[in-house]
């Protein structure tokens, strides 16, 4: 690698990693503390209504991931990728920190779960800008060969910013008592992002421009509408790319927040034990990811998709099994078998949504379509997966949920031409002709 290339893949690494830590730490306080400390009347009448509550505050914030996805969409298109980075770090930042310094219902009443949902809405807009910046950044700039690798960087930020926020919430737990969690141990991770934004931005200010944004704006070829043309033309592969990241998303969710949370709440299982087999879990999501975006430049994009969705097909419903045994080996064995099906359903995602879209609206067409991804995917998927549990009471269906999921993602990007795969990112005659000879 050059050093610009270096230089790249650390800013978009660490930048990703960042706003995912910031991302996950709500997610993770919603499954142990929000639900007591911020929707109290519900908890007094119903502990269980007060945690699905708690669990849709985490998808409130995915439904505006696409406004966020469309603002960031036009200005990465027009401006260039690294503004838009920026804006949505700091963005993310702020509403971080500001959690971690809200008062409690107890505190401030009815005020407090509402600002708690403007911060969170505001973290939602500055994610769905980030993830489509990161990716193209990243691919954009790999050499064709190696733009599964390369792409694979931002992706391995998901895994690494849920090790940092596990990892920061295990010490947590290891040094206070409950009683000083809930007084203030759980806002130190939320506090401590002030230190990691500014370690992104300074990192990030380094990097160059995408070559292909520098060479798109010296053709003149900007769009003035990205967004028009996006829903007009290329509404099929924009569809089609929500799709694809659907199951991964809510099974992803599962692993960041849902599994700790059911180990404590419904199996009685201790806290730190739960965050352990989710570190294990976040390792195994690392490594895979990784793999799975280096596998696909030599088996190509779309079979490594197929085959990590059909792992977590496969796998949807017997882990649950593991995880009832409330033994520790088993249910970090449940999780860890869980994130080889996740890394190849995820590691190759920033290359192949690049090579899907035309360069002049590409920014748009990666994040809307992740976004709406996440919408149809994890936005819900822990509070889904708890009105199922609640209602049912067997875990298992949870599983019939994601194996449902997983197979109308393995259908989605089944229906992407396997020949788009190294096409010119600057040429569109020839990636446009290729898809249509793929169709």
């Amino acid at each position: 690698m050059t050093r610009e290339e270096k230089k790249v893949l650390a800013g978009t690494l660490v930048g990703t990693t960042i706003e995912w830590y910031d991302f996950f730490i709500y997610a993770q306080a919603a499954g142990f503390v929000l639900a007591v400390l911020y929707f109290e009347p519900l908890g007094a009448e119903n502990p269980a209504l007060a945690q699905i509550v708690a669990w849709s505050s985490v998808g409130i914030s995915f439904l505006f991931r696409p406004l966020g996805a469309i603002i960031s969409g036009y200005l990465g298109d027009k401006f260039g990728r690294k503004l838009v980075l920026f804006v949505t770090l700091t963005g993310m930042g702020l509403a971080t920190v500001l959690i971690g310094m809200l008062p409690t219902y107890a505190a401030w009443g009815a005020a407090a779960p509402i600002l708690l949902i403007v911060l969170r809405i505001l973290q939602g807009l500055s994610a769905g800008g980030e993830w489509g910046g990161a990716a193209l950044l990243s691919v954009e700039h790999a050499p064709r060969h190696k733009r599964g690798l390369f792409g694979a960087y931002p992706q391995i930020g998901v895994p690494l910013g849920m090790l940092l926020a596990t990892g920061f919430m295990f010490g947590l737990n290891a040094v206070t008592t409950e009683e000083q969690f809930l007084a203030w141990g759980w806002r130190v991770p939320f506090l401590f992002s002030f230190v990691l934004i500014i370690v992104g931005v300074l990192i990030r200010l380094k990097v160059d421009e995408s070559p292909v944004f520098e060479e798109m704006k010296e053709r003149k070829k900007e769009s003035s509408a990205p967004l028009s043309e996006l829903v007009t033309t290329h509404k099929k592969y924009t569809f089609l790319a929500a799709l694809i990241f659907a199951a991964n998303n809510a099974a992803g969710y599962l692993v960041i927040a849902f599994f700790a949370a059911y180990g404590v709440n419904t199996l009685g299982m201790d806290r730190g034990a739960t965050l352990i087999a989710s570190v294990i879990g976040g390792v195994g999501w690392f490594i895979f990811t990784l793999f799975g975006g280096w596998v696909s430049d030599r088996w190509g994009r779309v079979r490594t998709f197929q085959i990590g969705y059909a792992i977590i097909i496969i796998w949807a419903v017997p882990m649950w099994f593991l995880l009832d045994t409330a033994s520790l080996p088993l249910f970090a064995l449940a999780i860890f078998i869980l994130t080889i099906g996740l890394g190849p359903s995820y590691g190759p995602q920033s290359a192949l949504y690049a090579e899907m879209f035309p360069v002049s609206i590409r920014f748009s067409g990666v994040s809307i379509g992740y976004a709406l991804g996440s919408i149809i995917g994890g936005a819900f998927a822990p509070m889904i997966s708890q009105a199922i549990l609640d209602n049912t009471g067997k875990s298992w269906l949870i599983g019939v949920y994601i194996a449902g999921l997983g197979i109308i993602s393995f259908i989605g990007v089944s229906l992407v031409p396997k020949d788009l795969q190294g096409v010119d990112l600057n040429d569109d005659s020839e990636r446009n002709l290729t898809a249509a000879v793929g169709r």
